[in-house]
């Protein structure tokens, strides 16, 4: 059996799931070296401001290793937070046949990508785009580099449109590219959870013939939030309600200009068992982003899978793959607070079975971004090899 060992920085529930299906299929042998140490079971989240600890999971049905990380400030929010001197020696012992290394900018994980290339088949998963390609020399030179750090990489598995043209721009051919979609538990989304939705809706005050748009995420300053509080005061309309779920640093500036208007509403972050809930109980889910950064936006899966029409911003790695115009939702231009409005207003003045039809052609659409097919990609390309 084929042996794919994986790099990734720490355990995550939108791969997680990934891995232990792997291990299910049994149709390549894997192993996962996680790079952070086991400090990350129990992390600060900078962007949430709080210790997130996930109430899914994430380590049972699949085989993993800890590696020791040495670094003096650990983490995933900077190059030098993930440094792995036994890295390469614990990979080489396990002898694979194969490796994937889910993101560059992390010292051990470029380090990786150079020694194993020419040695095994060097496999790449991120999910950058060039959504906030600005040009000038700057731009450039990043061009240069991470043209650079490709060479270093036999196959990229692409998420999605955007990040497959961000990876043929830094000089991947066609033939090194393999689609694994991006994705979320679509099941565990999709399962009703109708009564616990409405008394969260009861617990609101959202009457059945209301409608609630959703922003659920980090408060922070590339979500966008606070221009989606100033458009949704702005549209007024009447039986609308907009409700913020999560935390971060805009928390007490969201809070105090969201106080003059009853119609507001905020719970704190929601872990994973119950977040579903948050998503089946809105109409109308909003990912305003305004980047830089907003790689792909995986919450735009989650609501999806709930089967709710989408409104985002078009610096939303998911984009145009995920939301067709007047279909399951619309994109406005990100920072533009006219066309925010404009949309959003169309949005909120459609009716309450219009909103459900959209959400139903979201469900339909999500069905193909799948951990199932994700898993494929990568069986395919692995035993091809």
């Amino acid at each position: 059996m084929k042996k794919l060992a994986i790099v990734i920085t720490h355990p995550i529930q939108y791969y997680a799931p990934v891995f232990k299906l792997l291990q299910q299929q049994q149709k390549i042998s894997i192993m996962v070296f996680y790079t952070w140490g086991e400090g990350a079971m129990q992390k600060f989240d900078p962007g949430f401001g709080k210790n997130i600890s996930w109430d899914l999971p994430l380590l049972e049905g699949y085989p993993y290793q800890w590696v020791k990380n040495i670094s003096a400030d650990p983490g995933s929010h900077h190059s030098k937070g993930i440094d792995n001197p036994d890295l390469i020696n614990q990979i080489n012992t396990w002898q694979p046949d194969a490796v994937l290394v889910y993101g560059w900018f992390y010292k051990s994980h470029l380090k990786t990508l150079k020694h194993f290339k020419g040695k095994v088949p060097v496999i790449f998963r991120g999910d950058s785009t060039l959504l906030d390609h600005t040009g000038g020399i700057k731009s450039l030179l990043r061009s240069l580099f991470l043209k650079w750090v490709y060479r270093n990489v036999d196959y990229a598995l692409y998420t999605g449109s955007n990040n497959r043209a961000y990876f043929k721009k830094c000089g991947l051919k066609e033939t090194q590219l393999f689609f694994a979609p991006h994705a979320v538990d679509n099941d565990r989304f999709a399962t009703g959870r109708t009564h616990e939705a409405q008394a969260l809706r009861n617990q609101l005050g959202i009457e059945d013939d209301e409608k609630l748009l959703l922003f659920a995420g980090k408060f922070e300053n590339k979500k966008g939030p606070l221009l989606l509080l100033e458009a949704f005061a702005d549209v007024n309309l009447p039986d609308t309600h907009l409700l913020f779920a999560g935390n971060g640093i805009l928390e007490t500036e969201l809070k105090n200009k969201a106080s003059l208007h009853k119609n507001v509403h905020f719970i704190d972050f929601q872990n994973q068992l119950y977040i579903p809930v948050v998503y089946q109980a809105c109409d109308i889910f909003c990912l305003p982003s305004k980047g830089p950064g907003e790689t792909w936006g995986l919450a735009i899966n989650e609501a999806m899978a709930c089967s709710k029409a989408i409104l985002i911003s078009n610096k939303v790695g998911a984009g145009t793959d995920l939301v067709k115009d007047h279909k399951n939702g619309m994109i406005f231009n990100a920072g533009d607070f006219t066309d925010l409005k404009s949309k959003l207003k169309t949005l909120l003045l459609y009716n309450k079975t219009a909103l459900f039809t959209m959400g139903q052609q979201s469900g339909e659409i999500i069905e193909g971004w799948s951990f199932g097919k994700q898993v494929e990609a990568i069986e395919q390309l692995v035993l091809g090899l």
